[in-house]
């Protein structure tokens, strides 16, 4: 493809002048290629590998045609599966439209709604949203969407793992049907296919790389390492070299191991360390990640919240604590370093269990990933965790076929040994009385006794 700069692409004085701020000098391919598209109106499913600026791919078109007004409602809406999306998608947005008149709001949940609920009723042009929070904001009718003109769906593989299906049906159902549908996403499944098929009107694909396509300016290594609290003792052998490892971002698959990890390292590097996942609040979220982003601390701790879409700039190394059983997710966390064309590293630790995982991901990029040798002044620990436990559950021996008891039998307590014979009515039959069916029962009963 011909080499382009921003100013080719005829944008307004205003967003050119937001560009130039921002450094930007020369678009990505799926920035070029999207300009067209959602400029002409046409339905667009964009698939792209991650860091390769989708945000920007899509803001920029939809930007250059919004004029101005003081409708209350929004015109624009762009949906994105997580808080921190929400946040991190507002603030480029803000960026892009620094010398524009346009409003612009962002709404997800873990947080006061009716905040949120007095934030829109002052207006919005675009707004930013989680298809949860969106979803209840209008059913209480603080946000209609019969305005709608533009959407963008960010992320949609990962909003339909997350179950957002039912909220998404819906929503498209309260937008007017004539509206420009644009989805982005780094891979294309069954579901999302379906997706389009029930909401889209004769979408053009732009494909620029396939999911599973390492991206040339990471370099990617591994260790062999036997079990978790020997991770945690390379890992943290590997972070006192700050020099090295400036900017980390560490991923585990669960909540329980990301706070485990956290635990056990916060005794020696407690200070550099942060953690986010989707158990923490979301002011413990925002300041975490707003911790790492800004360089307060050295190292952050994720479960796979933090592996889709999140552009946090300079991280230098991506550690897979954990090798992940979707090959896929593998790629969305290495993409969080050595993005906008810089370089990055990414190590991942496997375990002789994960063996066949990290096959599949060698398998998903065409591609072996460096083994190391696993440093000799690392601790092997033979603590492990619950999980790598191995739990024996002792099996009851079944009774003799003579009768006899075997080793997991034990004899009856008396009680227990009795003849079930009926109940009363079995055992005696029933006894009728002549019903007391005049005057007080009460008065009938004493002048009985009596």
């Amino acid at each position: 493809m011909e080499s382009l700069t921003f100013s080719d692409l005829n944008l307004s004085k205003q967003l050119q002048n937001a560009v130039t701020d921002l450094g930007f000098t020369e678009p990505t391919p799926i920035q070029v290629m999207a300009f067209s598209v959602i400029r002409s109106g046409k339905d667009m499913v964009g698939v792209s590998q991650t860091g390769t600026g989708k945000t920007l791919a899509y803001s920029l078109p939809i930007l250059q045609e919004l004029k101005y007004s003081e409708q209350i409602h929004p015109r624009v809406l762009i949906l994105v599966p997580t808080r921190e999306l929400v946040v991190q998608v507002t603030e480029q947005l803000e960026s892009y439209a620094k010398y524009m008149n346009c409003r612009i709001i962002g709404v997800y949940g873990g947080v006061n709604i009716n905040t949120q609920k007095i934030a829109v009723s002052h207006g919005m042009d675009i707004l930013v949203a989680t298809p949860g929070r969106l979803y209840d904001l209008v059913l209480t009718r603080s946000i209609q969407l019969k305005n709608i003109t533009k959407l963008v769906i960010d992320e949609v593989d990962v909003m339909l793992d997350l179950g957002f299906r039912f909220q998404l049906t819906n929503l498209f159902e309260l937008m007017p049907e004539k509206r420009q549908n644009t989805m982005f996403s780094a891979t294309m499944t069954n579901d999302i296919s379906i997706l389009i098929d029930d909401f889209f009107t004769k979408p053009e694909k732009v494909t620029i790389e396939i999911s599973g396509t390492p991206l040339d300016n990471i370099e990617q290594s591994s260790y062999p390492v036997p079990n978790f609290y020997t991770k945690a003792n390379l890992l943290m052998n590997l972070l006192r070299d700050t020099e090295e490892f400036s900017k980390v971002l560490v991923f585990l698959s669960s909540k329980r191991q990301a706070d485990r990890l956290y635990e056990t390292m916060e005794e020696f590097m407690g200070s550099e360390l942060s953690i986010v996942h989707s158990n923490k609040s979301q002011n413990f979220r925002l300041r975490s990640v707003k911790q790492f982003e800004e360089g307060e601390k050295r190292i952050l701790i994720s479960t796979d919240v933090m592996a889709r879409g999140l552009d946090i700039e300079n991280t230098s190394h991506v550690i897979n604590f954990d090798t992940p059983d979707f090959p896929e997710n593998y790629m969305h966390r290495i993409g969080r370093t050595g993005r906008a064309g810089n370089e990055g590293k990414t190590i991942l630790f496997f375990t002789e269990k994960e063996l066949l995982y990290k096959k599949e991901i060698e398998d998903l990029m065409d591609l072996k990933i460096p083994v190391l040798d696993f440093p000799k002044a690392v601790e092997v620990s033979k603590e492990l965790t619950p999980e790598e436990k191995h739990k024996v559950r002792e099996i009851s021996i079944i009774s003799k076929q003579d009768g006899t008891s075997g080793a997991g039998t034990h004899e009856k307590k008396a009680k227990n040994q009795k003849l079930n014979l009926g109940s009363k009515y079995k055992r005696h039959g029933p006894k009728y009385k002549k019903p007391q069916s005049r005057g007080d029962k009460g008065f009938n009963q004493r002048f009985k006794k009596n």
